[in-house]
């Protein structure tokens, strides 16, 4: 069975497209136009093109693509911001908020055309006017995992010694370091974002594949074979071998 998986676009509708011409090439090598994509999650924030990323993809929906979008913890940010009244995440910091610089919300809004200089309540309602209906549905109904065969896809990893099907939500967005640091067999291999690496790693019970496109950094696409992982590359596969 043959699996794609795309990791974390942050609003960089460039490196999207070209992650999903790297999956075209890889396709027309194999003669395989089934296989799903998976996309990892956090679609928004910090590029300059979240409304693109998110019309990209529900456009390949539409068009009947074997496509699967999962939430990740900044578009679960996007969506509670939106809702009224806003809400925030209780897994983000206090003293933070999306609008903040370092988490790229103000950056999402003005792909939509709303006023980022206002103030937050300013901010609010305009968001609620200018991003569209389909958009904010969008976010609100992303699934936070996806299992198929010997793989299980997830934004940011799920908790130890939990069943897969009694994750939480919060776990599949945002947990970070007990999943990192854990060598435990969790059965399927789990495929992640959330954590920016330099390149694709493969943990032997984990593979992550946010490569940073929320700094600056290429995305790559991966196509998974088993639990056998390859990056996809303008020059074609190479080989992820495990640690």
């Amino acid at each position: 069975m043959r699996t794609y998986a795309i990791g974390d676009i942050h609003g960089y509708l460039g490196e999207l497209k070209r992650a999903h011409e790297l999956v075209a090439q890889d396709r027309a090598d194999t003669g395989d136009s089934s296989a799903p994509v998976i996309h990892i999650g956090d679609l928004c924030d910090r590029g300059p093109d979240t409304r693109g990323v998110i019309d990209f993809l529900l456009a390949g929906i539409k068009a009947a693509e074997p496509w699967v979008v999962l939430k990740g913890n900044h578009d679960r940010m996007m969506a509670r911001f939106l809702e009224w009244p806003k809400r925030h995440d209780e897994n983000l910091r206090s003293d933070l908020h999306w609008l903040h610089s370092r988490l790229g919300g103000s950056d999402a809004l003005a792909s939509y055309g709303v006023d980022i200089t206002a103030d937050a309540d300013t901010i609010h309602r305009e968001a609620r006017d200018k991003v569209p209906d389909a958009h904010q549905a969008f976010l609100d109904s992303l699934p936070t995992s996806y299992r198929v065969g010997d793989l299980f896809f997830c934004h940011a990893g799920i908790r130890p010694g939990v069943p897969l099907d009694q994750q939480t939500e919060d776990d599949l967005c945002w947990i970070r370091d007990e999943f990192l640091t854990s060598r435990v067999d969790h059965g399927p291999l789990i495929v992640h974002g959330h954590t920016p690496v330099e390149v694709v790693e493969h943990h032997g019970n984990r593979v992550n594949i946010d490569t940073g496109a929320g700094y600056g950094r290429p995305l790559v696409p991966v196509v998974i074979e088993g639990r056998d992982v390859w990056a996809l590359t303008e020059a074609g596969r190479v080989k992820v071998v495990p640690e």
